[in-house]
């Protein structure tokens, strides 16, 4: 087992590290009081491929692979977790539509995605009364003459009002439970489609520079041409793009504790009490060695998935794994360089206030940690 990044690889997340360090780390604490969308930056982000990582260089990605993916994610989610959010989503839809969807389809969106055209890609599963659970949706899609009729809502759709493309997921059979969902693509409010519209944007504890709109389908009308995957087949496409978007997710908390703890140790070496660094007293030293050893094993877990993914081999356990432990793990790191800070990490004058908050919704999003046990679990069982 070789633990080395390839040269590929370590391009990716050095040039993903360089561009975090000169283009999101200066005005992260900026956004975040502002609640800025960082629409510029993610077109510059995609001028260098970090928004099509994984997309073929046909069209238009950067061709690199899961792991430069995960390494990337990291890097920028160290120097702000609101655009790594971004990021995170438009490749998975960027992916998903590369890999499933037709030819057409692939050059309709893809490129638009992978650009900046699109500024962000949206992932429209999530409803109201149907987070956990997508099998209890309630927005539908019904055939009028030679089109399909989208009524209904979604809700914690990250950059839902942004968004130029857009993949909706609704029933199309009631009757056939999860066979009865599809996906579709749907251009997003910003090119004004009749019947889709923003109800409201979340104001959230953190992540404040990454919109989270619910969304209405009032009479949304899109031909066959926009069905992704076949019709009756989205549950699957949900669920495959959500085990490659926990790796994503693992990867943001990974990045936002690496942030944090980094800040953590350059202030216990200079602070000083009691005549002498607080690094150097055992209590805080023990600290800071916990917190890196839980992250270097959630850093080697995550790598994990993205390789079997990368490798083509089942990843469904290992990605949840990956994601439990990593966000789980990212809010005890992000916990304890806030009290190596003391009251300091308590303000928004040091950045750890602000990961701390951006933190936490990693356990939530992308399947909470109650939903993982209960995937891993299952994993367990066929594996008997």
């Amino acid at each position: 087992m070789d633990f080395a990044p390839t040269e590929e690889q370590e391009a990716v997340r050095r040039l993903a590290r360089d561009v975090a360090d000169r283009l999101l780390a200066p005005r992260a604490a900026a956004r975040d009081v502002a609640g800025t969308f960082p629409e510029a930056e993610l077109r510059e982000l995609a001028q260098l491929g970090l928004l099509g990582i994984v997309v073929p260089e046909a069209l238009g990605g950067a061709g690199a692979d899961v792991i430069a993916y995960a390494l990337a994610m990291q890097e920028i989610a160290r120097a702000d977790a609101s655009v790594a959010v971004a990021v995170s989503v438009t490749n998975m839809v960027a992916e998903l539509i590369a890999k499933v969807g037709t030819d057409a389809q692939r050059r309709a969106f893809v490129p638009a995605l992978v650009s900046g055209e699109a500024v962000a890609g949206a992932f429209a599963l999530s409803e109201p009364q149907a987070g956990s659970d997508p099998a209890a949706m309630a927005t539908t899609a019904t055939r009028v003459g030679d089109r399909w009729r989208l009524t209904g809502s979604k809700a914690w759709i990250t950059s839902g009002d942004r968004a130029g493309v857009m993949v909706v997921w609704a029933v199309t059979d009631a009757a056939a439970g999860h066979r009865g969902i599809t996906a579709f693509l749907v251009p997003g409010v910003p090119h004004g489609t009749p019947g889709l519209s923003v109800i409201r944007l979340e104001e959230k504890m953190g992540l404040h520079g990454s919109t989270t709109a619910q969304l209405a389908l009032d009479g949304v009308e899109v031909g066959d041409d926009a069905v992704l995957g076949g019709v009756g087949g989205g549950f699957r496409l949900a669920m495959m793009a959500l085990d490659g978007g926990r790796i994503g997710i693992a990867s943001q908390a990974i990045g936002i504790a690496r942030g944090a703890l980094e800040a953590a140790i350059r202030y216990a070496g200079e602070r000083e009490t009691f005549g002498q660094a607080i690094i150097k007293h055992q209590g805080v030293g023990a600290l800071l060695a916990d917190a890196a050893t839980w992250l270097d094993a959630a850093t080697l877990m995550t790598l994990r998935a993205a390789a079997r993914k990368q490798a083509g081999a089942a990843f469904t356990r290992e990605a949840a794994m990956a994601k439990l432990l990593a966000t789980e793990t990212a809010g005890k790191v992000c916990d304890v360089a806030l009290q190596v800070h003391g009251g300091n990490g308590y303000t928004r004058d040091f950045p750890i206030e602000r990961a701390y908050r951006d933190v936490r919704v990693t356990r939530i999003y992308e399947g909470t940690s109650e939903i993982q046990r209960i995937v891993i679990a299952r994993e367990l069982v066929r594996g008997l």
